[in-house]
C-alpha cells in the first residue's frame, strides 16, 4: 500500500515576536528583493557622491580655489519670481527636491504596501530611527548650550546618508543579511522624514501665506491626475514629463516663494503618487504601482545627478591647512556634530532597539546578533547629504560656522565609516552563511532552498 508522503513542515516562525507578530525579522522575500535592488542602485549613487565631494574638497583647497567658489556663487534665474539663485542654492533647493521626491515615494510605499505597514514590523526600526535622531540632537545641544548662535545647528547630526552608507558596504564587501539591510534602509528613510519635518518647522522663515495657499492648487491637480490616470502615466513616460512635471515644478516654485524650504514640495509630491494599482488595472497583484514605476524612473536621476551635484557644491570648504583644520575641529559646532554622529547615532539606535526588544520580550532574528546591530548603528553615523543641507540652512552657505560644520560632517562621516568597517568586516563570514540560508527557490512557495533540502 503506497502512503502519501507528509507535506513539508513550514519553517519555524521567528523567535522575535511582538504581541504574537514578527518584528525585526527578514520580512517577506519580495520585500527583501526590492530592498536589495534599491540598495544596489544606491551603491552607484554613493560612489558618485563620494567622488563629487572629493573633487570639491580638492578644488576648494587648490591654487584654483577662487574659481570653485566663483562657480558655486554664480547667480542665475528670474528675480521677479524669487528664483534668482546661485548654482549652489539651485542644487540645494532644486536638485535636492528630486531626492526628497524619492524619499516621499519610498516612505509611502513602505507604509502602504511594504512590510512596514504592519505595526509589529515597523515599530522597532521606526523607534530606533527616532532614538538615532534624538540622541545626536541632544549631544549637539549640550556641547553648544553656551552659544545660542551655534545652538541653531542642533539638527545637523540627525540624518543618515543611505547612499554613502551603502557605498561603504560595497567597498568593504559586506553581505548584510536581508533583515539588517531592511533595518538600515528603514532607519535612513524614517530619519529623512524626521529631517524634512524639522526643516519645514524649524528652518523655514518669513512664511508667506499667499504663495503657500496657491501651491495647493497645482499640488491638488497633480494628485488628482496621478490618482485618476495612474495606468496612463505608468505606461506612457512622456505623459508624466509633459503633464505632471510642469505641475510639480509650479508647486515647487510656489513653496519656495512661501518661505518653506522647497525640498518639502518634493516630499509632498511623492506622497501624492498612488502606490497600489487600481482595480481597473488589475489591482495590487497585477504588478508595480505608479509610485514604484516612478521610483525606477527617477532614482537614477536622483542618485546619479541631483545628489552628486549637490555634494559637489556643498562639500567644497576651504580648510586652510592643518592649522585651519585644527581650528575647525575645535569649534563647538564641529565637535557637537562629530560626537552626535559618531557617538549619538549608535547609542540612540542601539539603546532604543535594545530597550524595545527587551520590553516586548523579543529576540533578534537568527541571522544576526547584537554586534551586527551595533555595526549598522555605526554605519548610520554617516551623515552627509541632509546634514550638509541643514548646516547651510542653520548658518548660511559660506559662513565660518557653516564651513566648520561641513568639516565636522566630513570628519564624522569618515570616522563612522571606518568604525563600521572594522565591526562589519569581521562579521563577513557569518553574513555569507546567512546569505546562503536566505536563498529562496520560487518553485517552493518561498521556502528557503536549504530548508527544502532538509525536508
Amino acid at each position: 500500500m503506497t502512503s502519501t508522503p507528509p507535506a513539508p513542515t513550514p519553517p519555524p516562525p521567528s523567535r522575535n515576536t511582538f504581541f504574537g507578530s514578527t518584528v525585526f525579522s527578514r520580512g517577506s522575500y519580495a520585500e527583501a528583493l526590492r530592498i536589495g535592488e534599491i540598495l544596489r542602485k544606491e551603491t552607484v549613487g554613493g560612489a558618485l557622491l563620494v567622488i563629487a565631494a572629493v573633487i570639491a574638497l580638492v578644488w576648494a583647497n587648490s591654487p584654483a580655489s577662487e574659481s570653485y567658489f566663483a562657480l558655486r556663487d554664480f547667480t542665475v534665474g528670474y528675480a521677479p519670481w524669487h528664483l534668482e539663485l546661485s548654482l549652489g542654492a539651485w542644487a540645494a533647493d532644486g536638485l535636492l527636491a528630486i531626492f526628497f521626491f524619492l524619499v516621499g515615494l519610498e516612505l509611502k510605499r513602505e507604509f502602504v504596501a511594504g512590510d512596514l505597514r504592519q505595526i509589529s514590523k515597523s515599530i522597532v526600526p521606526v523607534a530606533a530611527a527616532v532614538g538615532g535622531v534624538a540622541v545626536p540632537a541632544v549631544i549637539y545641544a549640550v556641547v553648544n548650550l553656551a552659544s545660542p548662535e551655534t545652538l541653531r545647528g542642533w539638527a545637523i547630526p540627525t540624518a543618515t546618508d543611505i547612499a554613502f552608507a551603502v557605498a561603504v558596504l560595497a567597498i568593504i564587501g559586506s553581505h548584510l543579511p536581508s533583515a539588517l539591510r531592511i533595518f538600515l534602509l528603514t532607519l535612513a528613510v524614517v530619519d529623512d522624514l524626521i529631517a524634512i519635518t524639522i526643516i519645514a518647522f524649524f528652518y523655514s522663515s518669513d512664511i508667506q501665506p499667499t504663495p503657500l495657499l496657491l501651491a495647493l492648487v497645482p499640488l491638488a491637480a497633480y494628485a488628482f491626475l496621478a490618482q485618476k490616470y495612474r495606468r496612463f502615466f505608468g505606461r506612457h513616460a512622456a505623459a508624466a514629463w509633459l503633464i505632471l512635471l510642469p505641475l510639480g515644478v509650479l508647486t515647487w516654485a510656489l513653496v519656495h516663494a512661501s518661505g518653506i524650504h522647497a525640498t518639502v514640495a518634493g516630499v509632498l509630491l511623492g506622497f501624492a503618487v498612488p502606490v497600489i494599482r487600481s482595480q481597473a488595472s488589475g489591482g495590487p497583484e497585477a504588478g508595480p504601482g505608479l509610485a514604484e514605476i516612478f521610483e525606477h524612473r527617477f532614482r537614477p536621476i536622483s542618485a546619479g545627478v541631483a545628489v552628486p551635484i549637490f555634494a559637489f557644491f556643498s562639500a567644497g570648504v576651504l580648510v586652510g591647512g592643518w592649522e585651519g583644520l585644527a581650528s575647525a575641529l575645535s569649534d563647538p559646532v564641529a565637535l557637537g556634530i562629530i560626537l552626535g554622529l559618531v557617538l549619538g547615532k549608535p547609542v540612540g539606535i542601539l539603546a532604543t532597539t535594545w530597550v524595545l526588544t527587551k520590553a516586548t520580550r523579543a529576540s533578534l532574528d537568527s541571522s544576526f546578533t547584537w554586534i551586527d546591530v551595533f555595526g549598522v548603528a555605526l554605519l548610520a553615523g554617516i551623515g552627509f547629504t541632509v546634514s550638509l543641507l541643514v548646516a547651510e540652512l542653520s548658518f548660511g552657505n559660506g559662513s565660518l560656522h557653516d564651513d566648520h560644520a561641513k568639516v565636522g560632517i566630513l570628519a564624522a562621516s569618515l570616522i563612522a565609516a571606518l568604525l563600521a568597517t572594522v565591526v562589519l568586516r569581521t562579521r563577513n563570514r557569518q553574513y555569507r552563511l546567512a546569505e546562503e540560508l536566505e536563498k529562496v527557490d520560487s518553485d517552493h512557495d518561498g521556502i528557503p532552498d536549504v530548508y527544502q533540502e532538509r525536508t
